[in-house]
C-alpha cells in the first residue's frame, strides 16, 4: 500500500510539473473567456465582495471591466458587444454604491480618483462609438477636472478629503488628453503646466512620481511604490511620450527584480529597501508585489517594452493556474474576481512601438523551465533499493551427526 501511495503522489507531481510547463511557454489567449467569468462574477456579487477587502473595490471592478471591454473593442470588426458592456459598467459606476465611498463636495466632484477613472472610461467609450448625449456628459465633465486642476496649488488633486495619490491625478490628466485627441483640442496647457509642477514635486530618491503627498502643496510624504508606479506609467505614456520613457526606464531599473533568480517580478519597494504590506501591495514575499507584478504588465505594453509584458504574463500563467473552459477563463479557481479584472486590463493593454530596449534576454525562461523539469522527472530517478541478502545460518550447509548417546 505504501509503494502505491508513492507512485500516486509521483504522479501528481509529475503532472503538475508537466502542466506548469505547458502553461509557462505557451502564448496567453483567452481574454474574451475571462471577461465572459468576470461578468457573470459581477452579476453574481462579485463587486460587492471587493467592496469589503479595499475602499475601492466595488469601483475598480466594474471601471477595469469596462477598459479591457474598450481594448477589445478596439480590435474587434464588431464594436457593438464592447460598447454594450461598457455602457454598463458605466452605469454601475454612476449609480449610488459607484459613488458612496467619495465626498461629492471635492473638486472635481466626488474627487479626482472617482472623476478620473470614470472620465477615462467613458472617453474610451466615444472612441468606440460617438452618441451625443455621452460627449456632452464628457466635454463637461472634462471641463470640470480642468478647472480643478487649475485652481489648485497642487498638481495632485484630493481623492478623499485631505488626502492626495499622484496616481489619481495622471489618470485625470491622462482623460483630458484623450479629449483632445477625440475632440478639438481644449487642454494642451492644462496638461503642460501639470508636467512641468510634477517635474518640481518628484520623489528625490528616486527621481519618479511619489506615493503620497501633501494635499495643499503636492510635496511628497511617501517615496515612489511599485503599486502606484504601475498603474501611473500605464496612463503617463498617454500624457507625455518622452517623459513616460524616462519614467518607465527608471521605474525598471529601480523596480524590477527578479527573486531567486528565476525570472522578473515586481518590488513594492526599490532594491535596496523594504517597507511594510498594505492594502496596495498585498503579501510581499521576497519584497515582491504581486499586484504590482500584474499591473506592470500593461505598463510595459504601452511603454513598448513586450519582452518584460511576455515575461510577466508568462508568470502569471504560471502562478495564476488559470481555469478554462471553453466560454469562460479563471485565474486562482476564481477565487478572487477582482484579480481577475487587474490581470485582463493589464493583457488587453495596447502594444506600442516606442523603441525601449528590453533588459529581458532570450533565455530567461530557461531557470524556472529547469526546476519544472527536474520536478516532473525527478520522482522517477530514485533507484531501486535491492533486497539486502540475508547472511548464511551457522549450520547452514552442514550435515550434523546425529548423537549417540554413550554406553554405560
Amino acid at each position: 500500500m505504501g509503494k502505491l501511495i508513492r507512485v500516486l503522489l509521483a504522479a501528481l507531481l509529475s503532472a503538475f510539473a508537466v502542466s506548469s510547463l505547458l502553461r509557462f511557454h505557451a502564448p496567453v489567449q483567452g481574454a474574451h473567456r475571462q471577461l465572459a467569468h468576470l461578468r457573470a462574477a459581477l452579476d453574481g456579487g462579485a463587486g460587492e465582495g471587493a467592496q469589503a477587502l479595499f475602499p475601492e473595490g466595488y469601483f475598480f471592478s466594474y471601471v477595469l471591466y469596462g477598459l479591457a471591454w474598450v481594448d477589445e473593442g478596439r480590435r474587434a470588426a464588431d464594436k457593438g458587444e464592447a460598447v454594450r458592456e461598457v455602457r454598463w459598467a458605466l452605469a454601475r459606476l454612476d449609480g449610488p454604491e459607484g459613488t458612496a465611498p467619495f465626498s461629492e463636495g471635492l473638486a472635481p466632484r466626488y474627487g479626482v480618483f472617482y472623476a478620473g477613472w470614470t472620465n477615462w472610461l467613458r472617453g474610451g467609450l466615444l472612441g468606440l462609438q460617438r452618441d451625443p448625449a455621452e460627449a456632452e456628459r464628457y466635454e463637461r465633465e472634462s471641463r470640470d477636472i480642468a478647472a480643478a486642476f487649475e485652481q489648485s496649488s497642487s498638481p495632485f488633486l484630493q481623492a478623499y478629503p485631505g488626502q492626495s495619490w499622484p496616481v489619481d491625478s495622471t489618470v485625470a490628466i491622462a482623460s483630458l488628453a484623450r479629449h483632445d485627441r477625440l475632440f478639438p483640442a481644449a487642454y494642451a496647457g492644462t496638461v503642460r503646466q501639470w508636467l512641468d509642477r510634477v517635474r518640481q514635486r518628484l520623489d528625490p530618491a528616486t527621481g519618479l512620481l511619489p506615493h503620497v503627498t501633501d494635499p495643499a502643496t503636492g510635496a511628497p510624504l511617501q517615496g515612489a511604490r511599485g503599486s502606484s508606479q504601475s498603474v501611473i506609467l500605464r496612463f503617463l505614456a498617454d500624457v507625455d511620450a518622452g517623459f513616460a520613457r524616462e519614467q518607465y526606464l527608471r521605474f525598471r531599473d529601480l523596480f524590477v527584480d527578479r527573486p531567486l533568480h528565476l525570472g522578473p517580478a515586481v518590488r513594492e519597494y526599490p532594491k535596496g529597501t523594504g517597507g511594510v504590506a498594505d492594502v496596495d501591495s498585498g503579501p510581499l514575499p521576497l519584497g515582491i508585489s504581486f499586484s504590482a507584478t500584474v499591473v506592470t504588465i500593461g505598463a510595459a505594453r504601452v511603454n513598448g517594452d513586450g519582452a518584460l509584458a511576455g515575461a510577466l504574463a508568462s508568470y502569471g500563467e504560471l502562478a495564476g493556474v488559470p481555469i478554462s473552459t471553453w466560454h469562460t477563463k479563471r485565474y486562482a479557481l476564481g477565487l478572487l474576481p477582482i484579480g481577475d479584472a487587474f490581470l485582463v486590463w493589464s493583457n488587453t493593454a495596447e502594444e506600442r512601438p516606442t523603441g525601449v530596449a528590453s533588459d529581458v534576454g532570450p533565455l530567461w525562461k530557461v531557470p524556472l523551465t529547469l526546476v519544472l523539469l527536474l520536478l516532473a522527472v525527478g520522482p522517477w530517478l530514485r533507484k531501486p533499493q535491492r533486497r539486502q541478502q540475508q547472511p548464511d545460518r551457522p549450520d547452514e550447509g552442514r550435515v550434523v551427526e546425529p548423537v549417540v548417546p554413550e554406553r554405560l
